[in-house]
Formats: structure tokens, C-alpha cells, sequence
């Protein structure tokens, strides 16, 4: 309470398919949340691309929804995360199209669009020293390869306007504040930025893209900060106005979705629970933000080196840790294509949720005493439907699976999800041994997102790895981390590890 009037902040989270806001209070309680759905367009296999001006549009709506019932001046600060998609402005700041069609209001590259496959393996096989810290390959879903298609295939249309890249959690920070400080947490995981050296020019040069580095690297960003930190002075008129709240009040800098989703756990308090990481550093706690994909992120004192697995990057997370960033391009979006195979004939029965009437499905077919693991021992899935992210990192990869018949009965749908559930906890298993291997301690999962809502995704995780999972009380774990960003902004605390004190 400030002068006896409760103080509020506001979390924005823009992920694959929807914009969601959320008001918490000082002890990190969700006082109110809203969602809006927000397009994808798909123009040609694997190109898939969002409007920047319809995410703000929808992120002032939830945010008035979310504030309308306290005053403006008990929001103290705002936060935005985003997924890591590409926004391609002009001179004046307009949207730029970014595929063939010309549609100037979809100017986003979204995050899981692989149209730069291509440019990605040519980035890898030129063997710049920037590959060390994304694992030893740049992936499709980072935006080196991406902006290299777009000079290679849009020179006209899109490369030669446009004037600002940004990250679409950057975007979003600009368009609250008009300011082009970046946040370390983008630039760093996604742009190849190396702290405190910044650009490494002779990177862009070596991949055909100098243009970049003119006016001092103006369109790609040039002024970078920690998460959190704040920015210019705070929300604007304009973007005041739009988001119904008052001018000046703090922004923090922003954080990728997933990172956000990674702060809002791996601080959790777990005294009291006998758990094996309550005596221990945070280093040996692994977040797992499960949504349309899945991303696992560990921390350490030290870089740490983990072939095919992103990072190590400084500060990217939590100020002065190193960051690691394993994950699984196709994990919400594998399930439920799956599950949903025979949708129209189970719902009636499900009361709407597909995954818990399997859940109870499976345990109806065990034996007395038997496990419900054992139930898909002669059915096999290899999950990498979207190519492998981590830690084989190789985008061309497909997905298979064996020990398929001809049936197609309840039972079979059951057996199916539970083996794709199965295989993306071993999936995680993997990824878990290769951070082992470079010298992380990792004794303790926290997930959070829209899949850890799903006991047996979540029992299955704990099987596979033989650890222990955590799961937050405040299930919105994406939404704390944005707030904790606006809370920082304000002041109220000094740095993030101080909030989470």
C-alpha cells in the first residue's frame, strides 16, 4: 500500500494465438485477468505471419478490461512479453508487408514460421564464432535467418522500406513508450547481441546483411537494457489513452513469452514442501514454460556451453545469471491435433475438456497395480513434427509413429496421446542430459503454461525424468513474470531478485 491506497501491476502476455493482461497486486496475486484472440495467417506452407497494429489493438483492450475497477493511479507500473516473432516497421513507423501477397497490415514474422530454413543452414555451415552461443546452429526461428530471406526475396516490397526490426516484446515496449532501447532478454537470444561488446559486425557482414550496421545499427537497435528496467518516461499520451491508463506510468523492458513464463517460476518459494531444491541455488531448478511449444531454461553463475541448446546469455532472464534454452518446437500443438482426431464423437461426454475425459480413460484401461506408463509399451512417437529445436537442433527433422493398426477406437486415441505425451517427456529427457552433460545441476522441473495444467503431461514429465515437478500456485506464472516487470519499472523494487525476496 502507498498513503494507504493498494498499488497494482499490469502483466501483458502476447502468445502464439491470443493477447491475455492481467492486474496483480504488490504480494503477486492475479486480481483479474482478460484474453482476446489474435490472427494467424498462413500464405504458404510454413509461413505464418500476424499484424502488429491488430496485438496492440488487442492489447489496450485487455487492458482496459483488466483495470476497470481501480483507479489509474493505483497501476503503478506495466509489463509486456511477447513470443520472439519479427515486426517490420517503415521510416514513419507504418506496418511493412512481409510476404508476397503484399498485405501491408501483416507485417509480422511470426516465431515458428520456417520460411528461412535455407538461410539458416547456410548461416550454420559459414561457422561465424556468434554460433557458440546458440548452440553451434542458428534455427529458422531466429531472426538472422529470417531478415536474410526477406532481402533475398522482398528486396522490393519489404527490405528496402523498412527502417525498424524489432522483436515483437520491443515492438510492444516502443509503442508504450516511443523508445527503441531494446531489451537485452531479445537481442541477446534471438539477434546474436553480445553483451558488452554489443554487434558483431563482421557477423552481419559475413551473411550479406551490412545494411544492418548502418547509422549505428539504427534499424535493428542500437541502446540496449536489462528486463525490467525502465523506459523513456514511462507510458505516453497516445499509448496512454489507448490503454486507459495514465500517462508517465512505468514500463519495464520487456521479456520474450517464454522468459517471462521462466522469471514467474524458477523464484518460486518452496519452504515447507520437503522438495530437494529447498537448500539449494536457484541454478538447480530447470523452468519448463509448456505451450504451443515448449521451452526448458536453466540459469548458471558461469557460461555454460550446451551443444544444441541456446545460450549461454548473459542477464537474458534473471540480471547477472547466464541463461540456457533448451526446447521443443511442437508440444501443445502435437497433443492436441491428436487428441482432438476424434473430437465430434467424445465432447458430448467431456463437458468440453478433451484431455482430462483421456486422462480418466487411461486410468479405466490399466490392470490393478499396473502403471499407466506401461499402457503405450508397443506404441512409439517421435515428436519432432516442427523439426527438432534442442538438443539436436536440426529443423528438418519430421515426426513418425510406429506400432499404428488399423483401429480407430477410443482405446487407440487414448494410446496415442499418452505415447506423444510419453515421447515429449523423453523429448525433455534429452535435453535434461545434454545440460548435465556441460555442467549443469538440475535437480528440481517448474512448469508453468497452458500444458502443466494437464496432470498427465505432468506426471509423465516426473516419470521420465525421475524428478521431482513443481507447479506454482498462481498458475499464471507468464502473466507474474510481465508484472514483476512493471513493478521493477516503478521503482517500488530495486531489482528482480528483490521482488521475488
Amino acid at each position: 500500500h502507498r498513503g494507504g491506497e493498494m498499488v497494482y501491476y499490469v502483466g501483458v502476455d502476447v502468445g502464439t494465438a491470443s493477447v491475455r493482461a492481467a492486474l496483480v497486486t504488490r504480494a503477486g496475486l492475479l486480481q483479474s485477468t482478460a484474453e482476446e484472440p489474435i490472427s494467424i495467417w498462413e500464405p504458404q506452407a510454413d509461413h505464418y505471419v500476424q499484424s502488429s497494429a491488430e496485438i496492440w489493438e488487442k492489447c489496450c483492450s485487455v487492458v482496459k478490461r483488466v483495470t476497470q475497477h481501480v483507479e489509474r493511479s493505483q497501476v503503478r507500473g506495466i509489463g509486456f512479453d511477447a513470443t520472439c516473432s519479427l515486426v517490420v516497421l517503415d521510416q514513419s513507423f507504418q506496418p511493412v508487408p512481409v510476404s508476397q501477397d503484399g498485405d501491408r497490415q501483416r507485417n509480422v514474422v511470426m516465431w515458428m514460421d520456417h520460411r528461412a530454413e535455407e538461410q539458416a543452414a547456410c548461416i550454420t555451415n559459414a561457422g561465424h564464432r556468434v554460433l557458440n552461443r546458440v548452440g553451434g546452429v542458428m534455427s529458422p526461428e531466429m531472426q538472422p535467418p529470417k531478415l536474410l530471406w526477406l532481402k533475398e526475396n522482398l528486396k522490393e516490397r519489404c527490405w528496402n522500406k523498412a527502417a525498424h526490426f524489432f522483436d515483437l516484446p520491443d515492438f510492444l515496449s516502443w509503442k508504450a513508450t516511443g523508445s527503441l532501447t531494446r531489451s537485452l532478454c531479445t537481442l541477446v537470444c534471438k539477434w546474436t547481441y553480445c553483451p558488452p561488446e554489443g554487434w558483431d559486425a563482421s557477423f552481419w557482414t559475413s551473411i550479406g546483411l551490412e545494411d544492418l550496421l548502418e547509422n549505428n545499427s539504427s534499424k535493428i537497435g542500437s541502446v540496449t537494457c536489462p528486463p525490467g528496467s525502465p523506459l523513456g518516461d514511462g507510458l505516453t499520451r497516445e499509448a496512454a489513452a489507448d490503454l486507459g491508463l495514465d500517462p508517465g506510468t512505468a514500463v519495464g523492458a520487456s521479456l520474450i513469452d517464454a522468459h517471462a513464463g521462466g522469471l514467474g517460476v524458477i523464484g518460486a518459494d518452496v519452504k515447507g514442501f520437503l522438495l530437494p531444491c529447498e537448500d539449494q541455488p536457484i541454478t538447480t531448478r530447470m523452468a519448463m514454460i509448456c505451450g504451443t511449444s515448449t521451452c526448458h531454461m536453466a540459469i548458471s553463475e558461469q557460461a555454460l556451453f550446451v551443444p544444441g541448446v541456446w545460450g549461454p546469455c548473459l542477464s537474458a532472464m534473471v540480471p547477472g545469471m547466464w541463461l540456457n534454452e533448451g526446447g521443443q518446437s511442437a508440444t501443445g500443438r502435437l497433443v492436441s491435433p491428436i487428441s482432438s482426431s476424434s473430437e465430434p464423437c467424445i465432447l458430448p461426454f467431456t463437458g468440453g475438456n478433451i484431455y482430462s475425459y483421456l486422462n480418466s480413460h487411461l486410468s479405466s484401461m490399466v490392470n490393478d497395480g499396473s502403471a499407466v506408463d506401461l499402457l503405450g509399451s508397443s506404441l512409439h512417437v517421435w515428436p519432432d513434427f516442427h523439426g527438432n529445436r534442442s538438443p539436436l537442433a536440426d529443423p528438418t527433422l519430421k515426426g513418425m509413429m510406429i506400432g499404428l493398426s488399423l483401429s480407430q477406437t477410443l482405446d487407440d486415441l487414448a494410446l496415442l496421446y499418452l505415447a506423444t505425451v510419453q515421447a515429449l517427456a523423453l523429448g525433455t529427457l534429452h535435453i535434461l542430459d545434454a545440460m548435465r552433460e556441460a555442467g549443469h545441476d538440475i535437480r528440481t522441473l517448474f512448469l508453468c503454461g497452458g500444458l502443466s495444467k494437464n496432470a498427465l503431461f505432468v506426471q509423465i514429465h516426473a516419470n521420465a525424468t525421475g524428478l521431482p515437478v513443481v507447479l506454482p500456485d498462481q498458475m499464471e506464472a507468464v502473466l507474474i513474470g510481465a508484472a514483476v516487470l512493471g513493478a521493477c519499472a516503478s521503482q517500488d523494487y530495486s531489482s528482480i531478485q528483490r521482488y521475488w525476496g
